[in-house]
């Protein structure tokens, strides 16, 4: 008899590729005898390296290697000789509808999600705006593999064991004990677009703020990029032991196990908040242009977690990438630093 083994297709973004974490986490401890091979970017490797030993991580390099229809023809040629059952299309974009198109063609057995798109498009309508929760995409990526056969209960906990990931993996800048009582705090202050950025001068506000209330605390700023890694340098210099981690770790395998670690992690609606999640770190999330209801929330964030101003306008886009309609940004500029900082105090009670 065949082996069943699943092809799951996700190439980006970041953050949307580690919201299937939780799902194929569970899908393969749910299916212990079924193979599962994630397909994606290159670097997103280290987001599935602690899953269980069913499932294989494929490189995709669609920049160069399977660049165009000529590359992902050949992509396609070296999926078939893996003897996939079934195909898990998570992203239907041009790309995986090309993929999926070839499988149908050779009557795999395959499946798509349903992005929801005509209740998106009333969530962010300017006339007649329906402020409705849609399906997380936790949901609609299950909901995938229950139309291939797989129907699987969302139980994924942490990446990690209890205590965290290893932090003897990590550069030795950190590999500074963390003291009885001290505080570890994330912030993540940048995202893809502008829509979904605290102005950095008001997110300096709010580190000040939480350095005051603990001046022992140990600060950790993440970013990407070369403009965000230098702006992240000049703001950790003005504050004590503040580091700008994402410049020292080398990746987001370093990041998650750094993340695990924490105590809270202050983020915009980006990748950090999704990593922090499945890293088991508590998020205090900001939202400007894009709105939790669209589905995006972090795997299992607290809704009191969540920092938002109530606009009427708000959400204006899924993703954050349309201009704002009002042309001042005030979704974020509205958001009071003071409002930030006693949402971090709060998690931090929390913890005790």
């Amino acid at each position: 008899m065949k082996t069943e083994h699943i092809l799951i297709i996700r190439f980006s973004a970041l953050g949307s590729v580690a919201m299937t974490v939780p799902v194929v986490d569970s899908l393969a401890r749910q299916y212990p005898d079924v193979r599962i091979t994630m397909l994606s970017r290159p670097y997103a490797r280290p987001l599935f390296e602690y899953m269980p030993q069913n499932v294989g991580f494929m490189e995709a390099d669609l920049k160069n290697e399977y660049y165009g229809v000529k590359g992902l023809n050949a992509l396609y040629r070296r999926l078939t000789a893996k003897n996939f059952t079934a195909v898990a299309d998570l992203h239907s974009v041009l790309r995986s509808d090309y993929l999926r198109m070839r499988f149908n063609i050779d009557r795999f057995r395959v499946a798509h999600i349903d992005k929801n798109r005509s209740a998106r498009k009333a969530l962010v309508s300017h006339a007649d705006k329906q402020l409705v929760q849609l399906p997380s995409l936790f949901n609609c990526y299950a909901d995938v593999f229950a139309r291939l056969g797989y129907p699987v209960k969302l139980d994924f906990t942490t990446l990690f064991p209890a205590g965290g990931g290893d932090m003897g993996r990590l550069p030795e800048a950190f590999n500074v004990p963390k003291a009885g009582g001290e505080e570890w705090i994330g912030i993540a202050p940048f995202a893809a677009n502008t829509g979904k950025i605290y102005p950095l001068p008001m997110m300096e506000e709010v580190i000040r703020g939480i350095a005051g209330r603990h001046p022992g605390c140990r600060l950790f700023l993440f970013g990407e990029g070369p403009d965000e890694v230098a702006a992240l340098d000049s703001l950790s210099r003005r504050f004590d032991n503040c580091v700008n981690a994402s410049a020292l770790l080398g990746g987001i395998g370093g990041e998650l196990i750094l993340l695990s670690h924490l105590d809270v992690v202050v983020t915009m609606d980006n990748s950090i908040m999704h990593m922090a999640s499945i890293a088991g770190a508590p998020v205090v999330s900001v939202w400007g242009a894009t709105h939790p209801c669209a589905g995006f929330m972090g795997w299992r964030q607290n809704p009191a977690d969540i920092v938002q101003a109530d606009m009427p306008c708000r959400p204006c886009s899924i993703y954050g990438n349309k201009p704002c309609l009002r042309g001042d940004c005030m979704c974020m500029k509205g958001i009071p630093p003071s409002e930030i900082i006693d949402r971090v105090e709060m998690v931090l009670a929390r913890r005790g």
